[in-house]
């Protein structure tokens, strides 16, 4: 008898990814280091890597980001690149003399299997007579598993496991709030003061990558949580994160284990019994009263005096703007867990989201959009995994009247025409956009305001007649 011809299985089309809706996993893995009193980030792998990662920072935050880079030759992508980690290492404390070395991986190194954990036992182990070393910490963050969310969770928790203890209970209260921006990290912290809350918070970037003016340079920007903060959430009260998707991509595959703990406040709930509180990123009313119940909860106290009025200016300011706004349809993009409390905060307001869009892959947007957008929730298309491209062609099919997302939108809004609210990260065409706020109260506010005088200009511009009175 004749060999039986194998069949060949029916494979689906592939389209690539023309222009990511997300970037690399260690460049959220460095803005996590930033975080960190006195921390320096090294990137382990090519040169490129590290410079393509400070370029973009740069362009965000318009400050001085330096980022350590092992650079991968091809030797060391061959035999390993042990070699140029130490040599890394040895460079960051001869010319930065940090507190902390955070090590974040790449694609190059986690393809050839260099263990870091073991390098970095080995350096120690080589320099043990040394009392300038630093302290270590690493992730493991390549981009082929991972986003940029992906990779600044991931570091996180790993900051979490190294650095926290079992220490006595005391009355500290860990903030995981994400990546917001650097003023909404400093309305955060002014909130958690008016509470009278004793606070560590993971990571905080409000200082490091948002400076002062210098007189002379500082190789390593004051701010950041100290070291000896983050010994002491083994023992913390409570735990506060924000986000309910957080690290739950495929990143590294870890989620095959559901015993694992995948961020930080679940590794204090395990392994330490503190209290976990999942909140939304809180923007608008409703998440943003979630919070505020959270933290009263925790305290003990009322909301300060303070945040109610806000609240009520905020309702007030709804009522008021509430015809320009309501009814409009929006398309809104960026990091799932930003995408999520936008969309939330826009079913809020009367917007009609007809496509929340991510470059994210957790497979859970679509269940906590529609936990949190109750008019629109199960009408909105909802997709992950996506590039920019793709969510220029479905808004040409489904016309929205405005976008909402970081800047890489902006060719879309001004190919349909329409307006382009911008939030979350990169903001590469504006001044300010590492200080936008979104959170709370007053995050809300300002992010309701712009939607109303996005709308006023717009109809403006476009009529004949050009009205002075709205």
């Amino acid at each position: 008898m004749a060999d039986k011809i194998p069949v060949l299985k029916e494979r689906k089309n592939f389209v690539a990814t023309r222009n990511a809706c997300k970037v690399c996993s260690p460049l959220g893995g460095s803005i996590a280091y930033k975080g960190i009193k006195g921390c320096v980030p090294v990137i382990h792998g090519g040169q490129g890597c590290a410079t393509y990662i400070r370029r973009y920072l740069i362009s965000h935050y318009k400050e001085p980001v330096d980022i350590a880079s092992s650079n991968f030759s091809e030797e060391s992508t061959i035999f390993g690149g042990e070699g140029n980690l130490s040599a890394a290492i040895q460079n960051v404390i001869a010319q930065y003399k940090p507190e902390v070395v955070g090590v974040c991986t790449t694609c190059l190194s986690e393809t050839i299997g260099d263990d870091i954990g073991q390098a970095l036992r080995n350096y120690k182990a080589a320099n043990a007579d040394d009392k300038s070393i630093p302290e270590f910490v690493y992730s493991s963050t390549p981009s082929y598993q991972g986003s940029h969310m992906d990779g600044f969770h991931e570091t996180v928790a790993a900051i979490t496991k190294t650095f926290a203890t079992k220490v006595e209970a005391n009355e500290k209260v860990a903030i995981f709030p994400g990546f917001i921006s650097t003023e909404d990290l400093r309305m955060l912290k002014d909130i958690l003061t008016d509470f009278g809350i004793d606070y560590i918070m993971v990571p905080d970037y409000s200082e490091t990558l948002d400076n002062p003016v210098w007189d002379t340079y500082h190789r390593i920007p004051d701010g950041g949580t100290p070291v000896e903060d983050l010994k002491l959430l083994g023992g913390a009260k409570a735990s506060i994160e924000f986000g309910p998707i957080l690290n739950k991509g495929n990143l590294v595959g870890r989620l095959k284990n559901k015993n694992l703990a995948v961020t930080g406040a679940e590794y204090l709930s395990k392994e330490f019994g503190v209290k976990k509180y999942t909140v939304n990123v809180p923007v608008g009313i409703t998440q943003s009263d979630e919070l505020f119940k959270a933290l009263s909860e925790i305290s003990g106290n009322e909301v300060p005096m303070r945040y109610q009025m806000e609240r009520g200016r905020l309702i007030d300011a709804y009522a008021d703007g509430h015809k320009y706004v309501f009814g409009k349809k929006a398309v809104v993009y960026g990091e799932e867990d930003l995408v999520v409390a936008m969309t939330g905060f826009l079913d809020e307001i009367g917007v009609e989201v007809i496509l929340a869009a991510s470059g994210g892959n957790s497979g859970t947007l679509q269940p906590e959009i529609e936990k949190c957008a109750p008019t629109h929730g199960k009408t909105i298309q909802v997709m992950g995994d996506l590039d920019y491209e793709k969510i220029n062609e479905l808004c040409i099919d489904m016309k929205p009247d405005f976008l909402v997302g970081n800047s890489k939108g902006y060719y879309i809004a001004r190919e349909l025409e329409i307006p382009i609210i911008r939030v979350g990260f990169p903001i590469h065409d504006r001044m300010g956009g590492s200080r936008l706020k979104h959170i709370a109260y007053k995050g809300a506010q300002e992010l309701f305001d712009k939607i109303g005088n996005a709308m006023m200009e717009y109809k403006q511009e476009h009529s004949e007649i050009g009205y002075k009175y709205i």
